[in-house]
């Protein structure tokens, strides 16, 4: 999927969201652990009951590790579904990969060549040579992590070195004093254009956002963070949003779970369409339907 027709997906359907499938066997409605996979069953369930509100589905690739061979069954068979019945969403293993050489290779060649993934999150901590095995499918995409919304974000991400600040007030700025993030998003862009890389940037980290837009104008973010976390949508896109909207906004506890009952998909819908209708009002508002 291209840039172009990515865009055209959010106009088409009003909408930026993305539905996590961080489809917890533990957290699943008890009713359907009657069903031969009660996670793929879920899934199904979600994905058709909040298709018409979403451009993209991610599923946690970790939900389904976890579980062994069952889980990776279950993975398998959503993303084959999903690839059958709705093959204009973008997909997104959100596996978080970060090795070297051949085994970042191997990574690839799962997601891409065997799943049919349209994209999938990558660590950028060990370098170029841990991304750039994903870039060589050029049809695929690479999220890159940039900004989270955890907490231990702050560990490494944000943290300031009193070199660098004291620098700065003095009009002395260099790469080499900027946050670790903005070194990420920065060096980064040498390894790939905004047609083949995105960036995870956060919600929960909402006063970085204008900076962080500065640095790459063009490229699109994967935004967690909304809803269950408490990330503001309103300010994600007042100082995320560009030309071609640029932001896939991740909601995935305040969807998937909204109902432990045998309504769980008919609630994940409505919250879906609660935050399509907000997402609407925001890209009506910047002019881009």
């Amino acid at each position: 999927m291209t840039r172009l027709e990515l865009f055209e997906q959010i106009r088409k359907k009003k909408s930026f969201l993305c539905v996590g499938l961080d489809s917890d066997i533990n957290k699943i409605p008890k009713h359907l652990l009657n069903f031969e996979d009660p996670v793929f069953e879920f899934n199904k369930q979600i994905i058709d009951a909040t298709l018409p509100y979403t451009i993209s589905y991610k599923p946690n690739v970790a939900f389904y590790e976890c579980r062994g061979a069952a889980g990776w069954i279950s993975l398998q068979r959503t993303i084959e579904y999903l690839n059958e019945v709705a093959p204009e969403v973008f997909t997104i293993a959100d596996a978080k990969r970060g090795d070297i050489g051949n085994t970042s290779k191997m990574y690839a060649q799962a997601f891409f060549d065997n799943m049919h993934f349209d994209a999938i999150t990558v660590a950028p901590y060990m370098g170029v040579d841990s991304v750039s095995p994903f870039l060589e499918y050029k049809k695929n995409w690479v999220v890159l992590l940039a900004l989270t919304s955890n907490e231990g974000a702050n560990d490494f991400q944000t943290a300031r070195r009193d070199l660098g600040e004291a620098m700065q007030r003095f009009g002395i700025h260099s790469t080499l004093f900027k946050l670790l993030y903005e070194r990420v998003l920065l060096k980064s862009q040498e390894w790939a254009t905004e047609e083949q890389m995105m960036y995870v940037i956060g919600a929960t980290k909402g006063e970085y956002f204008e900076k962080v837009r500065a640095h790459a104008p063009n490229h699109f973010f994967l935004v967690p963070g909304v809803g269950a976390q408490g990330g503001s949508l309103e300010e994600v896109a007042k100082y995320g949003m560009n030309d071609q909207c640029g932001l896939i906004v991740n909601s995935s506890r305040g969807i998937i779970f909204a109902s432990s009952g045998t309504d769980f998909a008919e609630q994940a819908a409505n919250n879906a369409r609660e935050l399509q209708i907000e997402m609407e009002v925001l890209l009506r508002q910047k002019g881009l339907i």
